[in-house]
């Protein structure tokens, strides 16, 4: 895992972790169970899944600017504080 693309990887394994379900109506419904929240709609199961992928980055992105205790997932931790380098290394 390279750091430079972290969040990438984390949308990435949240979204392997994801669970869809069709509807009575022929539709379907996505959801990722360890990101509370994160549920989607749509026509076909290519919709949902996009739809779903796109839920998870607003709710992603949202959760770090506010803050929030996100879930750890394979291991990818974005609650730990930042570790920057010292101006003199520039």
């Amino acid at each position: 895992m390279s750091i430079q693309f972290i969040l990438s990887e984390y949308l990435e394994s949240a979204m392997a972790g994801a669970e869809y379900d069709k509807l009575e109506d022929g539709s379907f419904s996505g959801r990722i169970e360890t990101c509370m929240g994160v549920v989607s709609f749509g026509a076909t199961l290519r919709e949902c899944e996009e739809e779903l992928r796109s839920t998870l980055e607003d709710w992603l992105w949202l959760g770090l600017k506010l803050g929030h205790q996100l879930p750890v997932i394979d291991g990818i931790d974005l609650n730990r504080e930042p570790v920057y380098e010292s101006l003199e290394s520039v």
